[in-house]
């Protein structure tokens, strides 16, 4: 377990919960010897890398959280260095709920799921938008976009947790499918 992500995730009523349910000794000693969880290993890039989506969590000014869906091809996440990932923030619906939520507050969830393989990346930190920086925006706009991204979200990683496969329902995409079906 990654050293930082038990600091942030267990907090006081978590460590109370696990007490209470019997987990908590094991997850203290995980902490413990956590891993070093900022900074993204070439196995954690390689799998943020080959995603197509990914949901991000922010939280309003009012406490609720709300969760979105973002696609693209994969790579459309780029690992700028150990430290950040970054993405194109491309124009949907125009609700602006995600980019409004992070005005306020800059924490952020994000979970990389690999349904086929049951692989899942969950990754805390630290999320910015970025308007202003036209290099940025050229090299993280998608390939055969009509224009170049309006802006683009930077996050910082807080820290990082593989979760296990047991509840994963394995899924194809086309794709996938297309190869095993060959």
């Amino acid at each position: 377990m990654g050293r930082h992500f038990a600091e942030i995730a267990f907090t006081p009523a978590v460590q109370a919960e696990q007490e209470a349910l019997g987990s908590r000794p094991h997850y203290a000693r995980m902490a413990e010897a956590g891993r070093e969880d900022s900074r993204l290993s070439t196995q954690e890039a390689g799998f943020i890398g080959a995603r197509d989506s990914f949901y991000m969590a922010t939280v309003s000014e009012t406490g609720w959280p709300y969760i979105q869906h973002r696609g693209g091809a994969p790579g459309f996440v780029r690992v700028l260095d150990a430290g950040q990932i970054a993405f194109a923030d491309l124009g949907g619906n125009r609700q602006h709920v995600s980019v409004g939520n992070l005005a306020g507050n800059d924490r952020v969830a994000l979970f990389f799921m690999d349904y086929a393989n049951r692989r899942r990346l969950k990754l805390l930190g630290h999320a910015r938008v970025v308007r202003d920086d036209p290099a940025l925006l050229a090299r993280l706009t998608p390939d055969g976009a009509e224009r170049i991204a309006e802006s683009a979200v930077i996050v910082e990683v807080a820290g990082f947790e593989w979760n296990c496969p047991q509840h994963i329902t394995p899924r194809l995409t086309a794709d996938e499918w297309a190869m095993v079906a060959g």
